[in-house]
């Protein structure tokens, strides 16, 4: 593929991704447009596509400069959520276009943006060192983050550790700043862990309520021991763990009548005091709280888990990242834990890793964009990074 920009130029990078329509789990041509510009600098480049039972197949790509360690190892994604209303937005989501030095377009921030960056810096750095270097730099880009996140950076880690290649550090891509760059550091997150409660009742004609045993009432004292009852007061590193009631359903359309069951599903974020199983635990002790205060119902929990938690200790890592936010933007960035989950659940398990990317405000909106000045200066904080975690500079 004949390139008619300089990926080495962050802006026109970016565009070029844009311009890729990659929606959950299309690949859209973006991890092509990597693939040519990588494997011309010296990158060895894998395409797999892994497949799961009910779910998508999935297009990923891992691309490696350097056998040596250690290897550095950014994380992406090019798929993205649906544009929605197409009519809504001021400029063309997959038009790439700029205007008084903004992008505008679907994936500026989430996350092609950080992408093109990264490859920028990369290419930069290897212009300056040349081949005589210590370590490696490589990228693992899936297709599936904002999908399923099963056929995706999960399964690509399970390929590197069968072939016996180790990520010795790793910074994920997402956009982690909440209002300017170099806000913070995102050094973990939080596990977070899903479950679904069922009350079981005896369904009948609302006229006789002898006759029947109403689950909803039932439901709505679990709810609410479930909601009220503090899990933790938080710590040096996370803020307190929380419970969320997200949907409350009774199957049943007649206003007249009981229903046999009522259900409610929530998710639990939780911090470093607590594990999944931990956490579960606490879940049915409240239930069955509830259950006593409540005549003792039929009822059942089940769980399904996203990612546990993780933290990265302040080391090397962390302030390298640190310095070279400082450097480039003149901020001491906040070490953070919060906001939502990212594959960095999954990589933790193989090597450190940490996150900083663009401003996240304008993420999965409409008219999506980011500015130019920030492109160039997280071009600079990557290059210096990597100086720093591979060169050894």
């Amino acid at each position: 593929m004949s390139l008619p920009f300089d990926p080495r130029d962050p802006v026109a990078l970016t565009q070029a991704l844009v311009r890729c329509p990659s929606v959950t789990p299309a690949e859209g041509g973006a991890l092509s447009l990597l693939q040519a510009v990588l494997e011309p600098a010296g990158f060895v480049c894998h395409r797999m596509t892994f497949t799961g039972p009910g779910t998508p197949d999935v297009e990923n790509l891992y691309a490696r400069f350097g056998e040596r360690g250690p290897n550095l190892c950014f994380a992406g994604h090019t798929d993205v959520v649906p544009p929605g209303d197409e009519t809504a937005w001021t400029r063309p989501p997959f038009g790439g276009d700029i205007e008084n030095g903004i992008l505008y377009g679907r994936g500026t921030v989430d996350m092609k943006g950080a992408i093109a960056c990264f490859v920028a810096a990369a290419l930069r750095h290897l212009d300056k060192v040349g081949k005589e270097r210590t370590g490696s730099i490589s990228l693992l880009i899936t297709g599936d983050e904002e999908g399923p996140s099963i056929n995706g950076t999960m399964k690509v880690l399970d390929w590197l550790a069968a072939r016996g290649e180790k990520l010795d550090a790793c910074v994920v891509g997402e956009p982690s700043n909440p209002r300017a760059l170099g806000d913070e550091i995102k050094i973990g997150r939080r596990g977070s862990l899903n479950g679904e409660l069922v009350i079981k009742g005896k369904q009948g004609h609302a006229a006789y309520p002898r006759l029947t045993d109403n689950p909803v009432p039932k439901l709505a004292r679990f709810i609410d021991r479930l909601s009220s009852s503090p899990l933790d007061a938080g710590n040096a590193n996370f803020e307190p763990s929380k419970l969320q009631v997200t949907v409350i359903s009774v199957p049943n359309t007649a206003t007249n009548v009981v229903p046999a069951e009522a259900r409610a599903k929530f998710n639990i974020r939780y911090n470093d005091l607590w594990t999944r199983p931990k956490a579960e635990a606490w879940v049915r002790l409240q239930c069955e709280a509830a259950a006593r205060s409540v005549g003792d119902p039929v009822w059942d929990v089940t769980f399904s888990g996203t990612g546990d938690v993780f933290l990265t200790r302040p080391g090397p890592l962390v302030e390298a990242m640190r310095g070279a936010v400082e450097a480039a933007t003149g901020r001491t960035p906040a070490l953070t834990t919060g906001g939502g989950t990212s594959d960095a659940r999954f990589i933790q398990a193989h090597c450190p890793v940490i996150e900083f990317g663009l401003v996240n405000a304008t993420i999965h909106s409409i008219d999506e964009h980011v500015s130019v000045a920030d492109l160039v200066a997280l071009t600079g904080i990557y290059e210096w990074f990597i100086e720093k975690v591979v060169a050894g500079v």
